[in-house]
């Protein structure tokens, strides 16, 4: 066979790799920047592809998701493998709930990723998986060392996470990157057997605070005016 005949082959898998590269970064973006209910046609626009391309690499959300997410998802479980090893089950649960809240901070997407069910997405399953059974040999070892309440349940302990971990996206666009930090410290007390004596980190969220991060978690947060922030800037 010609050598002239070969040659499109390895220039289609190297324009095939780049766009994939470039999807994932896009859709990392857009997820990030959107959530991961963000429309596909943004992704592939942004990737500067066509919707067909997108499609032939990742046929369905799911799978753009999983290639988007892995690598912050397997460090999750890495965190968890720490916390397990930790010498107080105590210092190993906070531990590793700050590991898991950094990373809902990052952005919308992950925050979504970590905080709902998206079906078929295979890491994402274990990654949930793994978060319960850390999570519950941890509140096992803790109730055991007398530094949780007796009658906490991991359930209780899940949705609790789940729903405070919803309101990372809009606390921090409303204040600081780090603003979780307080309400998390908080929380973790109410666990406690005993509460702690320790100060609650960071500094609590004044009325215009509150204010932005409740209007960042409402359905109408998109739609907000320039003239609501300007009333918002006004002593």
């Amino acid at each position: 066979m010609p050598v002239g005949d070969q040659e499109p082959a390895p220039r289609q898998r190297r324009d095939a790799r780049r766009n994939r590269d470039l999807l994932v970064e896009a859709a990392h973006a857009v997820f990030g920047e959107q959530g991961l209910d963000a429309p596909l046609d943004v992704i592939a626009r942004r990737a500067g592809v066509g919707n067909a391309t997108l499609y032939r690499h990742f046929p369905t959300r799911a799978a753009l998701v999983d290639a988007v997410f892995h690598d912050q998802l397997t460090d999750t479980m890495a965190a968890g493998e720490r916390a397990r090893s930790a010498p107080h089950a105590w210092t190993g649960l906070r531990d590793y709930l700050g590991a898991v809240f950094t990373t809902l901070a990052a952005d919308r997407g992950t925050n979504d990723l970590m905080t709902t069910r998206l079906p078929d997405v295979e890491v994402l399953r274990s990654v949930h998986a793994h978060n319960r059974r850390t999570v519950e040999l941890l509140l096992d070892r803790a109730r055991a060392e007398g530094t949780v309440r007796a009658d906490v349940t991991t359930e209780d302990l899940l949705f609790a996470l789940a729903a405070l971990g919803r309101a990372v996206p809009p606390l921090t666009a409303a204040t600081t990157t780090d603003a979780w930090r307080r309400p998390l410290a908080l929380f973790l007390d109410g666990l406690r057997a005993a509460p702690a004596a320790d100060p609650l980190p960071g500094t609590a969220l004044t009325e215009a605070e509150l204010d932005d991060a409740l209007a960042e978690m409402g359905p109408h947060r998109t739609t907000r005016t320039a003239e609501d922030a300007r009333t918002r800037e006004k002593p």
